[in-house]
């Protein structure tokens, strides 16, 4: 396994990146692990890039408590099998003589929802910005983004489409610990305490589940909050494609739909989100 600060050739040519801001878990495992999956398919290298992007942070003191785990993530990379770890300073990124984010549109995805982008305004411009960088720095064939920051996967999947990149956008499954919870690098900042109470969030999210009308699965992941003393941010179910609310939210509705949730526990800023099937129609 190679590390590099700079794109070289190999890089370039074409690879199977998975873009990340370190702090590796499981859930990053699984996106590794189908990078390298793909990249064997393909005959060209996996890429994971390790950068913590500061333009996607919207308080200066959650980037610079942002975790660095660089010797647990190489170590990770290296046993799944990757071939090039990208580790860029900023300077490479956004290099400080030369504008090159000014042209990126952002999708409606990213602005119009009031989700994410209502709570961390600005946040998707960051995203958009650094993904699309990492993009034109590895010659990407195919990138790799979990399903946990379902709104991002949306965005991503958008402005590659708007930029009309060959490029297949892989869709990972969220990874949770045996609680429940989803595995997140924010839950290394989880007290013992507000771990057991974040697992009411994955607990709502499936219950909503056992109801057949939008509406009705909201107002009991609303419900199963407050009794975990949990005060959402948001606790929806939206049209999983443009995550817009449903035209009328007290019927039946039968297209695809995500349910969403994003919560402070223990001053620690949580986002989940699961495929909305009432089960009786699954």
């Amino acid at each position: 396994m190679r590390v590099i600060e700079e794109p070289d050739l190999e890089l370039t040519a074409r690879c199977v990146l998975v873009p990340t801001m370190g702090a590796l878990h499981g859930g990053h495992g699984t996106l590794i692990e189908a990078a390298v999956r793909r990249a064997k398919i393909e005959g060209v290298p996996s890429a994971v890039s390790i950068f913590v992007n500061p333009k996607q942070f919207n308080e200066q003191a959650d980037f610079d408590r942002y975790p660095n785990r660089m010797a647990d993530d190489l170590a990770m990379c290296r046993d799944a099998g990757v071939d090039i770890v990208f580790n860029p300073a900023v300077e490479v990124v956004y290099p400080p003589d030369e504008d090159v984010t000014s042209g990126i549109v952002i999708p409606e995805i990213a602005t119009e929802p009031g989700l994410e982008d209502l709570y961390r305004p600005g946040h998707f411009a960051g995203v958009c910005q650094v993904v699309s960088r990492l993009f034109d720095l590895c010659g990407a064939s195919a990138a790799v983004f979990g399903e946990k920051d379902w709104q991002q996967l949306g965005c991503i999947r958008a402005m590659s489409k708007q930029q009309g990149r060959d490029l297949a956008i892989i869709p990972a499954q969220t990874v949770r610990e045996e609680s429940g919870l989803a595995m997140s690098s924010r839950n290394l900042n989880l007290s013992d305490e507000a771990r057991a109470q974040a697992v009411g969030i994955s607990r709502a999210l499936f219950a909503a589940s056992s109801v057949r009308i939008p509406e009705q699965g909201e107002s009991l992941m609303r419900e199963m909050l407050g009794s975990d003393g949990i005060e959402p941010e948001y606790a929806v179910i939206r049209d999983s494609e443009t995550l817009m609310p449903l035209a009328d939210m007290g019927r039946e509705t039968h297209v695809p739909c995500r349910a969403l949730i994003a919560a402070n526990v223990g001053g620690v800023r949580l986002i989940d989100n699961v495929p909305w099937t009432p089960t009786a129609y699954a």
